[in-house]
């Protein structure tokens, strides 16, 4: 038996619980509450391959609350990753590992925004781990994570490119829906991005906001009272002649630089999640060469 459900036990009885006694039982049936609440798990693995003048899925698996639809076979490969659970909380579990292989296109986006709600124990983890073999052409445009108060999440984006392979990779957020209402106040965040080529970590990013969420963005040195932001990155040869047209899309609460001649990176800051999109979308557009997938659009 656990000491602290034996404890509840032998304090039951006779004169009455001590303070420490209580605190202890308060402890054991949070405990158990959390472990009554269902949580939810999904995963999914996606391999591509160049078949011809199109690319081809090669391997496929998901499972859980994770599922794969593919809206076209000509052309690249589009996978439109579902959450059928409807959005994350503590204690749900996701993870995502794809791999473009070598001269295959694969587009990977989401259908529609996720939603990170309020936690009442533990975190929301996400991970997603991608690859591109060489000559391959790899684009992660997941639509928006929406922070909602009280959430908890952790997410990581971890990305390997092959020597030649060309990447888009897009990670935006939305801290409450500012059009609804919704003021954000607690809630934490933890954010990491890396990119390496053939194994070699040549970029990292994290945010990390704690507890005070509401209060981090408000500071000037954070978000300065933005409510929603995103990273953009473009790795391969059309970095740096993409830089000057990425430059004109911008707002002022933008910018993008150049960390090598072939790899660019952008932070956008926006007031809410539409003032996002009417900026992101047409850089994504351009960095890309062609439209974003229709779910975008749904």
């Amino acid at each position: 038996m656990d000491p602290a459900d034996h404890l509840m036990v032998s304090t039951g009885f006779g004169t009455g619980k001590t303070k420490a006694a209580r605190k202890m039982t308060q402890a054991v049936l949070d405990r158990r509450r959390e472990h009554a609440v269902p949580r939810s798990l999904g995963s999914a693995e996606l391999t591509t391959k160049r078949s011809g003048v199109v690319s081809a899925i090669d391997k496929l698996r998901s499972a859980g609350a994770t599922k794969l639809l593919f809206p076209s076979r000509r052309g690249p490969v589009e996978a439109i990753v579902v959450n059928t659970a409807g959005g994350l909380t503590g204690g749900d579990t996701y993870r995502l590992a794809s791999h473009a292989g070598a001269a295959s296109h694969l587009i990977l986006t989401t259908q529609a925004a996720e939603r990170a709600y309020r936690s009442a124990a533990g975190q929301a983890q996400v991970e997603t781990t991608i690859s591109a073999g060489p000559g391959a052409r790899l684009h992660w445009l997941p639509q928006e994570m929406i922070i909602f108060d009280g959430a908890a999440l952790h997410r990581s984006l971890s990305v390997d490119l092959a020597a030649g392979a060309e990447a888009v990779l897009v990670e935006p957020l939305v801290f409450g829906r500012t059009a609804m209402g919704e003021v954000l106040h607690d809630g934490t965040l933890d954010d990491q991005i890396t990119v390496a080529r053939d194994g070699v970590p040549i970029y990292r990013d994290r945010i990390r906001l704690g507890d005070a969420l509401g209060a981090s963005l408000a500071r000037p040195s954070v978000a300065g009272g933005m409510a929603a932001l995103a990273t953009v990155i473009c790795a391969g040869p059309r970095a740096e002649a993409l830089l000057d047209l990425v430059r004109q899309l911008l707002p002022a609460t933008g910018s993008a630089s150049l960390l090598a001649r072939d790899f660019m990176v952008l932070r956008l800051l926006a007031g809410d999640g539409y003032l996002l999109r009417r900026t992101l979308v047409p850089v994504l557009e351009t960095l890309t060469g062609a439209a974003l997938p229709k779910s975008w659009s749904l």
